[in-house]
Protein backbone atom coordinates (compact mmCIF):
# COMPACT_ATOMS: atom_id res chain seq x y z
CA UNK A 1 0.00 0.00 0.00
CA UNK A 2 1.48 3.29 -1.08
CA UNK A 3 2.13 6.02 1.49
CA UNK A 4 -0.10 8.46 -0.38
CA UNK A 5 -3.01 6.01 -0.26
CA UNK A 6 -2.34 5.28 3.40
CA UNK A 7 -2.43 8.97 4.29
CA UNK A 8 -5.59 9.52 2.22
CA UNK A 9 -7.43 6.63 3.88
CA UNK A 10 -6.35 7.81 7.32
CA UNK A 11 -7.63 11.33 6.68
CA UNK A 12 -10.93 10.02 5.32
CA UNK A 13 -11.46 7.76 8.33
CA UNK A 14 -10.80 10.53 10.84
CA UNK A 15 -12.94 13.03 8.93
CA UNK A 16 -15.84 10.58 8.91
CA UNK A 17 -15.82 10.59 12.72
CA UNK A 18 -14.89 14.23 13.21
CA UNK A 19 -16.83 14.84 16.40
CA UNK A 20 -15.61 11.66 18.06
CA UNK A 21 -12.03 12.43 17.00
CA UNK A 22 -12.11 15.93 18.48
CA UNK A 23 -13.48 14.68 21.79
CA UNK A 24 -10.90 11.89 21.87
CA UNK A 25 -7.91 14.20 21.44
CA UNK A 26 -9.16 16.57 24.15
CA UNK A 27 -7.24 14.67 26.84
CA UNK A 28 -4.05 14.97 24.79
CA UNK A 29 -4.65 18.70 24.30
CA UNK A 30 -5.13 19.26 28.04
CA UNK A 31 -2.12 17.16 29.00
CA UNK A 32 0.33 18.68 26.50
CA UNK A 33 -1.03 22.19 27.13
CA UNK A 34 -0.53 21.78 30.88
CA UNK A 35 3.04 20.50 30.45
CA UNK A 36 4.01 23.38 28.13
CA UNK A 37 2.30 26.06 30.24
CA UNK A 38 3.76 24.88 33.56
CA UNK A 39 7.24 24.46 32.08
CA UNK A 40 7.09 27.98 30.64
CA UNK A 41 5.79 29.41 33.92
CA UNK A 42 8.48 27.76 36.05
CA UNK A 43 11.18 28.81 33.59
CA UNK A 44 9.87 32.39 33.62
CA UNK A 45 9.80 32.60 37.41
CA UNK A 46 13.31 31.16 37.64
CA UNK A 47 14.62 33.58 35.02
CA UNK A 48 12.98 36.50 36.83
CA UNK A 49 14.41 35.51 40.22
CA UNK A 50 17.91 34.79 38.93
CA UNK A 51 17.89 37.90 36.75
CA UNK A 52 17.11 40.08 39.77
CA UNK A 53 20.24 38.78 41.52
CA UNK A 54 22.42 40.82 39.19
CA UNK A 55 24.80 40.18 36.34
CA UNK A 56 27.50 38.65 38.57
CA UNK A 57 25.22 36.28 40.50
CA UNK A 58 27.33 33.16 39.94
CA UNK A 59 30.42 34.86 41.46
CA UNK A 60 28.75 36.59 44.40
CA UNK A 61 29.47 35.60 47.99
CA UNK A 62 27.61 36.82 51.08
CA UNK A 63 29.38 36.99 54.44
CA UNK A 64 26.94 37.39 57.30
CA UNK A 65 28.29 39.19 60.34
CA UNK A 66 27.73 37.80 63.80
CA UNK A 67 26.13 39.76 66.67
CA UNK A 68 28.37 41.52 69.16
CA UNK A 69 31.34 42.14 66.84
CA UNK A 70 31.81 45.43 65.02
CA UNK A 71 33.51 45.20 61.64
CA UNK A 72 34.93 48.43 60.31
CA UNK A 73 35.98 49.55 56.87
CA UNK A 74 39.60 49.07 57.97
CA UNK A 75 38.78 45.43 58.69
CA UNK A 76 37.22 45.16 55.25
CA UNK A 77 40.39 46.53 53.62
CA UNK A 78 42.58 44.14 55.60
CA UNK A 79 40.38 41.16 54.69
CA UNK A 80 40.48 42.10 51.02
CA UNK A 81 44.28 42.06 51.12
CA UNK A 82 44.28 38.62 52.72
CA UNK A 83 41.82 37.14 50.22
CA UNK A 84 43.25 37.20 46.68
CA UNK A 85 40.45 34.86 45.60
CA UNK A 86 38.16 37.91 45.63
CA UNK A 87 38.15 40.56 42.96
CA UNK A 88 36.39 42.92 45.33
CA UNK A 89 34.86 43.05 48.82
CA UNK A 90 32.22 45.60 49.73
CA UNK A 91 30.08 46.47 52.71
CA UNK A 92 26.63 47.75 53.62
CA UNK A 93 24.92 49.21 56.66
CA UNK A 94 21.16 48.94 57.00
CA UNK A 95 18.56 51.36 58.28
CA UNK A 96 14.98 52.52 57.83
CA UNK A 97 13.80 56.04 57.17
CA UNK A 98 10.82 58.17 56.27
CA UNK A 99 11.22 59.24 52.64
CA UNK A 100 9.40 62.34 51.44
CA UNK A 101 8.89 63.62 47.90
CA UNK A 102 6.98 66.75 46.91
CA UNK A 103 3.75 64.70 46.86
CA UNK A 104 4.17 61.67 49.12
CA UNK A 105 5.77 60.36 52.28
CA UNK A 106 6.54 56.65 52.72
CA UNK A 107 8.70 54.33 54.80
CA UNK A 108 11.69 52.92 52.89
CA UNK A 109 14.66 50.67 53.53
CA UNK A 110 17.99 52.48 53.43
CA UNK A 111 21.35 50.90 52.67
CA UNK A 112 24.60 52.73 53.13
CA UNK A 113 26.95 51.12 50.62
CA UNK A 114 30.36 51.70 49.09
CA UNK A 115 30.42 52.46 45.35
CA UNK A 116 31.95 49.00 44.78
CA UNK A 117 28.67 47.49 46.01
CA UNK A 118 27.00 48.16 42.67
CA UNK A 119 29.81 46.40 40.81
CA UNK A 120 29.66 43.37 43.11
CA UNK A 121 25.89 43.11 42.75
CA UNK A 122 26.02 43.53 38.98
CA UNK A 123 23.41 46.24 39.39
CA UNK A 124 21.87 48.04 36.42
CA UNK A 125 20.41 51.51 36.22
CA UNK A 126 17.35 52.62 34.32
CA UNK A 127 18.24 56.28 34.81
CA UNK A 128 21.46 58.15 35.62
CA UNK A 129 24.67 56.62 36.98
CA UNK A 130 25.81 55.41 40.40
CA UNK A 131 27.71 57.68 42.78
CA UNK A 132 31.51 57.56 42.82
CA UNK A 133 34.42 57.15 45.26
CA UNK A 134 34.64 60.94 45.41
CA UNK A 135 31.03 61.09 46.62
CA UNK A 136 31.87 58.48 49.26
CA UNK A 137 34.94 60.41 50.47
CA UNK A 138 32.98 63.66 50.64
CA UNK A 139 29.95 62.10 52.36
CA UNK A 140 27.89 63.61 49.55
CA UNK A 141 24.15 63.99 49.96
CA UNK A 142 23.27 61.82 46.97
CA UNK A 143 20.94 58.86 46.66
CA UNK A 144 20.09 55.96 44.38
CA UNK A 145 16.48 54.75 44.35
CA UNK A 146 15.03 51.53 43.04
CA UNK A 147 11.97 51.53 40.80
CA UNK A 148 9.70 50.51 43.66
CA UNK A 149 10.76 53.57 45.66
CA UNK A 150 10.28 55.81 42.61
CA UNK A 151 6.79 54.41 42.15
CA UNK A 152 5.91 54.94 45.80
CA UNK A 153 7.26 58.48 45.93
CA UNK A 154 6.48 59.81 42.46
CA UNK A 155 3.58 57.61 41.30
CA UNK A 156 5.32 55.99 38.31
CA UNK A 157 8.35 53.65 38.36
CA UNK A 158 9.55 55.16 35.06
CA UNK A 159 9.16 58.78 36.18
CA UNK A 160 12.31 60.79 35.29
CA UNK A 161 13.69 61.63 38.74
CA UNK A 162 17.44 62.10 38.22
CA UNK A 163 18.23 65.65 39.32
CA UNK A 164 15.27 65.77 41.67
CA UNK A 165 15.57 65.36 45.42
CA UNK A 166 14.12 63.17 48.15
CA UNK A 167 14.12 63.82 51.88
CA UNK A 168 15.16 61.10 54.35
CA UNK A 169 14.20 61.97 57.92
CA UNK A 170 14.13 65.63 56.96
CA UNK A 171 17.49 65.76 55.14
CA UNK A 172 17.41 66.38 51.38
CA UNK A 173 19.38 64.11 49.03
CA UNK A 174 19.86 64.56 45.30
CA UNK A 175 18.79 61.58 43.19
CA UNK A 176 21.64 60.51 40.87
CA UNK A 177 20.33 57.16 39.58
CA UNK A 178 17.45 54.68 39.54
CA UNK A 179 18.24 50.98 39.94
CA UNK A 180 16.05 48.17 38.69
CA UNK A 181 13.90 46.85 41.53
CA UNK A 182 15.91 44.47 43.68
CA UNK A 183 13.25 41.78 44.15
CA UNK A 184 9.86 40.99 42.62
CA UNK A 185 8.88 39.45 45.97
CA UNK A 186 8.84 42.76 47.81
CA UNK A 187 6.87 45.95 47.44
CA UNK A 188 9.14 47.92 49.81
CA UNK A 189 11.18 50.67 48.18
CA UNK A 190 14.92 50.84 48.78
CA UNK A 191 17.26 53.85 48.82
CA UNK A 192 21.06 53.56 48.62
CA UNK A 193 23.35 56.21 50.11
CA UNK A 194 27.14 56.47 50.26
CA UNK A 195 28.31 54.46 53.29
CA UNK A 196 29.92 57.51 54.93
CA UNK A 197 26.80 59.61 54.32
CA UNK A 198 24.52 57.00 55.86
CA UNK A 199 26.80 56.61 58.90
CA UNK A 200 27.26 60.33 59.54
CA UNK A 201 23.78 61.58 58.66
CA UNK A 202 21.39 58.73 59.37
CA UNK A 203 22.61 55.96 61.68
CA UNK A 204 25.64 57.36 63.52
CA UNK A 205 27.10 53.85 63.29
CA UNK A 206 30.24 53.15 61.24
CA UNK A 207 30.10 49.39 61.73
CA UNK A 208 29.47 47.11 58.79
CA UNK A 209 26.29 45.03 58.83
CA UNK A 210 26.84 42.92 55.73
CA UNK A 211 29.82 42.01 53.57
CA UNK A 212 29.47 40.98 49.95
CA UNK A 213 32.23 39.74 47.70
CA UNK A 214 32.81 39.26 44.00
CA UNK A 215 34.97 36.22 43.47
CA UNK A 216 37.78 36.34 40.96
CA UNK A 217 36.99 34.80 37.60
CA UNK A 218 39.37 31.88 38.22
CA UNK A 219 38.22 31.26 41.82
CA UNK A 220 36.97 27.81 42.83
CA UNK A 221 33.37 28.51 43.85
CA UNK A 222 33.00 25.05 45.41
CA UNK A 223 35.65 25.80 48.08
CA UNK A 224 35.55 29.57 48.40
CA UNK A 225 33.00 29.50 51.24
CA UNK A 226 35.17 27.28 53.47
CA UNK A 227 38.34 29.19 52.54
CA UNK A 228 36.68 32.51 53.41
CA UNK A 229 35.47 31.15 56.72
CA UNK A 230 38.95 29.90 57.67
CA UNK A 231 40.51 33.28 56.91
CA UNK A 232 37.87 35.14 58.93
CA UNK A 233 38.51 32.85 61.91
CA UNK A 234 42.24 33.51 61.60
CA UNK A 235 41.89 37.28 61.19
CA UNK A 236 39.62 37.75 64.20
CA UNK A 237 41.39 35.10 66.35
CA UNK A 238 38.10 33.30 66.88
CA UNK A 239 37.45 30.02 68.63
CA UNK A 240 37.10 27.42 65.89
CA UNK A 241 34.58 25.46 67.96
CA UNK A 242 32.10 28.35 67.92
CA UNK A 243 32.96 29.60 64.44
CA UNK A 244 30.03 27.74 62.89
CA UNK A 245 27.65 29.73 65.09
CA UNK A 246 29.35 33.08 64.48
CA UNK A 247 30.17 33.03 60.78
CA UNK A 248 27.96 32.16 57.84
CA UNK A 249 29.29 32.34 54.29
CA UNK A 250 26.95 31.70 51.38
CA UNK A 251 27.78 31.69 47.68
CA UNK A 252 25.15 32.81 45.23
CA UNK A 253 26.03 29.77 43.13
CA UNK A 254 24.72 27.55 45.93
CA UNK A 255 21.52 29.61 46.02
CA UNK A 256 21.12 29.20 42.27
CA UNK A 257 21.71 25.45 42.59
CA UNK A 258 19.08 25.22 45.33
CA UNK A 259 16.68 27.25 43.20
CA UNK A 260 17.32 24.91 40.27
CA UNK A 261 16.63 21.87 42.45
CA UNK A 262 13.44 23.37 43.87
CA UNK A 263 12.12 24.44 40.47
CA UNK A 264 13.04 21.07 38.95
CA UNK A 265 11.17 19.23 41.71
CA UNK A 266 8.12 21.44 41.26
CA UNK A 267 8.26 20.99 37.50
CA UNK A 268 8.54 17.22 37.90
CA UNK A 269 5.49 17.21 40.17
CA UNK A 270 3.43 19.30 37.76
CA UNK A 271 4.53 17.15 34.82
CA UNK A 272 3.45 14.04 36.72
CA UNK A 273 0.01 15.58 37.30
CA UNK A 274 -0.28 16.55 33.63
CA UNK A 275 0.81 13.05 32.62
CA UNK A 276 -2.36 11.68 34.21
CA UNK A 277 -4.33 13.64 31.63
CA UNK A 278 -2.11 12.21 28.89
CA UNK A 279 -2.73 8.70 30.21
CA UNK A 280 -6.49 9.30 30.20
CA UNK A 281 -6.21 10.72 26.68
CA UNK A 282 -4.26 7.66 25.55
CA UNK A 283 -6.89 5.34 26.98
CA UNK A 284 -9.55 7.37 25.19
CA UNK A 285 -7.69 6.96 21.91
CA UNK A 286 -7.42 3.20 22.44
CA UNK A 287 -11.15 3.06 23.16
CA UNK A 288 -11.95 5.01 20.00
CA UNK A 289 -9.68 2.84 17.86
CA UNK A 290 -11.23 -0.36 19.24
CA UNK A 291 -14.67 1.07 18.45
CA UNK A 292 -13.49 1.93 14.93
CA UNK A 293 -12.24 -1.63 14.44
CA UNK A 294 -15.62 -3.03 15.48
CA UNK A 295 -17.53 -0.62 13.22
CA UNK A 296 -15.27 -1.28 10.21
CA UNK A 297 -15.00 -5.07 10.32
CA UNK A 298 -16.66 -5.45 6.91
CA UNK A 299 -14.36 -2.75 5.48
CA UNK A 300 -11.32 -4.61 6.82
CA UNK A 301 -12.58 -7.88 5.37
CA UNK A 302 -13.13 -6.24 1.98
CA UNK A 303 -9.65 -4.72 1.98
CA UNK A 304 -8.09 -8.08 2.77
CA UNK A 305 -10.19 -9.77 0.09
CA UNK A 306 -8.84 -7.23 -2.42
CA UNK A 307 -5.25 -8.04 -1.49
CA UNK A 308 -4.42 -5.83 1.52
CA UNK A 309 -1.83 -7.43 3.77
CA UNK A 310 -2.05 -7.58 7.57
CA UNK A 311 0.82 -5.10 7.75
CA UNK A 312 -1.20 -2.63 5.62
CA UNK A 313 -4.15 -2.85 8.00
CA UNK A 314 -1.82 -2.42 11.00
CA UNK A 315 -0.18 0.65 9.43
CA UNK A 316 -3.53 2.24 8.63
CA UNK A 317 -4.98 1.97 12.12
CA UNK A 318 -1.66 2.80 13.77
CA UNK A 319 -1.33 5.92 11.61
CA UNK A 320 -4.84 6.98 12.57
CA UNK A 321 -3.91 6.70 16.25
CA UNK A 322 -0.65 8.61 15.78
CA UNK A 323 -2.43 11.33 13.78
CA UNK A 324 -4.97 11.82 16.55
CA UNK A 325 -2.15 12.25 19.09
CA UNK A 326 -0.07 14.54 16.89
CA UNK A 327 -3.04 16.78 16.10
CA UNK A 328 -3.87 16.88 19.80
CA UNK A 329 -0.22 17.66 20.55
CA UNK A 330 -0.08 20.55 18.07
CA UNK A 331 -3.27 22.04 19.48
CA UNK A 332 -1.94 21.40 23.01
CA UNK A 333 1.30 23.25 22.23
CA UNK A 334 -0.67 26.27 21.01
CA UNK A 335 -2.96 26.11 24.05
CA UNK A 336 0.05 25.73 26.36
CA UNK A 337 1.82 28.68 24.72
CA UNK A 338 -1.19 30.94 25.13
CA UNK A 339 -1.88 29.58 28.61
CA UNK A 340 1.69 30.30 29.69
CA UNK A 341 1.15 34.02 29.11
CA UNK A 342 -2.05 33.91 31.15
CA UNK A 343 -0.32 32.05 34.00
CA UNK A 344 2.74 34.34 34.04
CA UNK A 345 0.46 37.36 34.00
CA UNK A 346 -1.43 35.95 36.97
CA UNK A 347 1.81 35.11 38.80
CA UNK A 348 3.20 38.56 38.05
CA UNK A 349 0.08 40.14 39.52
CA UNK A 350 0.59 38.15 42.72
CA UNK A 351 4.28 39.14 42.94
CA UNK A 352 3.80 42.89 42.63
CA UNK A 353 6.62 45.37 42.99
CA UNK A 354 5.61 48.64 44.52
CA UNK A 355 2.07 48.27 43.28
CA UNK A 356 3.18 47.23 39.79
CA UNK A 357 2.95 43.66 38.47
CA UNK A 358 6.28 41.84 38.35
CA UNK A 359 7.54 41.28 34.83
CA UNK A 360 7.58 37.50 34.37
CA UNK A 361 8.12 36.35 30.79
CA UNK A 362 7.28 32.72 29.96
CA UNK A 363 10.29 30.68 28.87
CA UNK A 364 9.40 28.12 26.22
CA UNK A 365 12.40 26.21 24.94
CA UNK A 366 12.66 24.00 21.90
CA UNK A 367 13.37 21.00 24.11
CA UNK A 368 9.93 21.20 25.72
CA UNK A 369 8.19 21.38 22.34
CA UNK A 370 10.21 18.46 20.98
CA UNK A 371 9.49 16.46 24.13
CA UNK A 372 5.76 17.16 23.78
CA UNK A 373 5.83 16.07 20.13
CA UNK A 374 7.71 12.88 21.02
CA UNK A 375 5.23 12.09 23.78
CA UNK A 376 2.34 12.46 21.33
CA UNK A 377 3.89 10.06 18.84
CA UNK A 378 4.76 7.59 21.60
CA UNK A 379 1.22 7.65 23.00
CA UNK A 380 -0.18 7.11 19.53
CA UNK A 381 2.02 4.06 18.99
CA UNK A 382 1.53 2.56 22.45
CA UNK A 383 -2.23 2.96 22.64
CA UNK A 384 -2.87 2.39 18.95
CA UNK A 385 -0.82 -0.77 18.48
CA UNK A 386 -3.27 -3.18 20.13
CA UNK A 387 -6.34 -2.00 18.15
CA UNK A 388 -4.24 -2.02 14.96
CA UNK A 389 -3.03 -5.58 15.51
CA UNK A 390 -6.54 -6.70 16.41
CA UNK A 391 -7.80 -5.29 13.13
CA UNK A 392 -4.98 -6.94 11.19
CA UNK A 393 -5.73 -10.37 12.67
CA UNK A 394 -9.39 -10.42 11.63
CA UNK A 395 -10.32 -13.25 9.28
CA UNK A 396 -11.44 -11.77 5.93
CA UNK A 397 -14.19 -14.38 5.39
CA UNK A 398 -15.69 -13.85 8.85
CA UNK A 399 -15.32 -10.09 8.43
CA UNK A 400 -17.32 -10.07 5.19
CA UNK A 401 -20.12 -12.01 6.93
CA UNK A 402 -20.21 -9.56 9.85
CA UNK A 403 -23.47 -7.62 10.22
Amino acid sequence: MRIRDLVYETGSALDANRGRSLLTILGIVIGIGAVIAMTALIGGIKQSLVGEMGLNQARMVYIYCWPGRDITLDDLTALEQRMPEYECLTAASLANAKATSPTKSVDVSVEGVLPSYFKVMGAKTTQGSFYTDEDESASALVAVLDQAAVHQLFGNPDEPVVGKSVQLNGVSYGIVAVMESSSPMSSNGTVWLPFSTCASRLTGNWAVNDISGLAAEDADMSTIASTTKDKLVSYFNMDEETADEDIYVQTMQSVIDELDAMMSSFQLMMTAVASISLLVGGIGIMNMMLTNVTERIREIGLRKALGARSSDITKQFLLESVCLCVVGGVIGIVVGYLGSFALTGLAGGMLDVGGESAAIVPVIDVQSVLMATGICVLIGILFGYYPARRAARLDPVESLRYQ
